[in-house]
């Protein structure tokens, strides 16, 4: 009876819905059986099972960072950088070659229980930062990302009972996450109009990126992702209609004077399988993940070529795919409402929009300094 009160009080406390499963591990308590790959491997599952694949590869790239810091003997840097460089170039090629699919490594980790909640302390992050600063080179930004994994599947095993709430590394005063604007930099509008005079072999690769590129921009800063999937059904009545991949959002945009030239160039060939572009063409369009592996290599390709556009119009800033998006937030300014922001950029939160706008207004600044040195 004293169990089933416990049980009764663990369901009707619990803010969300819960588990048969979860019940049961806080019944028996925090016990910390679970490893912290084996939850890692879980949420990285579950991801894939729903077809999230960006996400599921970045948290396995993650988790093998992990392991090669928790076994970090050698601290002789220029020999252990370049041995992790080889270990991953080694999975990377072994994947091309169908010898290694990335769903492997989930299931080595399942077997790894190396690593234990409770050893990720303020200690542990603090050395985990340096390492991943130092040893693999990476940004702030790239950095604070896995921060945030970290963190996720620490909520994931004090919500489940795998471990107790006392052990949370990033509880009040301890680890704090603060994400940083960075330094976006857009294009203007006279570096716009450069790419959009380009003359280009028609149907070349370049050609198509810098069609891509442009359709992009005109459209709100479209992620490229969802450029390349873009299909003639989606046009109806001089309108766009698609969903993000991102986060599942409908939109529907104002099909832009200036595209009207490049979709009747393009309606010469639609013998793209339905696509507008034809780089997903020959892919089994009910295969999600030859589909994303397809596309990620793609825009791989366009940036490329995105370069060889830059120096074609003698811009000077770094073109790729996602400056498009940098660029219509630029030129935007705050010259249009951040609501209408928001639902042009596709963000489900408004801080978002505001956080990410705030990289392209200068005006208030630049009004303030003229007034000081221009006196």
């Amino acid at each position: 009876m004293k169990k089933m009160i416990e049980v009764d009080d663990i369901y009707f406390n619990s803010d969300t819905n819960i588990t048969l499963k979860q019940i049961k591990q806080k019944l028996k308590g925090p016990d910390g059986s679970k490893s912290f790959f084996a939850v890692a491997t879980e949420n990285i599952q579950s991801k894939y099972d729903t077809g999230v694949f960006s996400v599921a590869k970045s948290q396995l790239s993650i988790i093998y960072n992990i392991e090669e810091f928790i076994d970090l003997k050698n601290f002789r840097s220029k020999e252990v950088i370049q041995e992790i460089k080889q270990r991953r170039l080694k999975r990377v090629s072994e994947a091309r070659k169908s010898k290694y699919h990335w769903m492997d490594g989930v299931r080595y980790f399942k077997q790894n229980d190396n690593l234990r909640f409770w050893d990720i302390d303020e200690s542990f992050i603090r050395k985990y930062k340096t390492f991943c600063s130092s040893y693999l080179n990476q940004k702030p930004r790239t950095i604070i990302n896995q921060l945030i994994f970290i963190r996720t599947l620490f909520n994931i095993a004090i919500k489940e009972g795998v471990i107790d709430q006392k052990y949370y590394p990033f509880a009040g005063e301890k680890v704090k996450i603060r994400i940083s604007s960075g330094n976006k930099i857009g294009l203007n509008v006279k570096e716009i109009e450069k790419i959009e005079l380009l003359e280009l072999e028609k149907f070349s690769t370049i050609w198509h990126t810098h069609i891509i590129w442009l359709f992009s921009f005109y459209f709100a800063g479209m992620r490229i992702s969802d450029v390349i999937k873009l299909k003639w059904s989606d046009f109806k009545d001089n309108c766009l209609y698609y969903v993000t991949e991102k986060n599942g959002k409908p939109l529907s945009l104002k099909f832009l004077i200036r595209l009207r030239l490049s979709l009747i160039i393009i309606d010469r060939i639609k013998n793209n399988n339905g696509y507008l572009f034809p780089f997903l063409r020959d892919v089994n369009q009910t295969q999600a993940e030859q589909i994303y592996t397809r596309t990620k290599s793609t825009t791989k390709l366009l940036n490329y070529y995105l370069k060889k556009i830059a120096k074609l119009c003698n811009i000077n800033k770094t073109l790729s795919n996602h400056i498009a998006r940098h660029s219509f937030g630029n030129i935007a300014g705050d010259r249009i409402h951040p609501l209408m922001l928001q639902k042009l950029y596709r963000h489900s939160d408004l801080k978002t929009t505001l956080n990410y706008q705030t990289n392209f207004i200068h005006r208030d600044a630049d009004e303030a300094l003229d007034s000081v040195i221009n006196f």
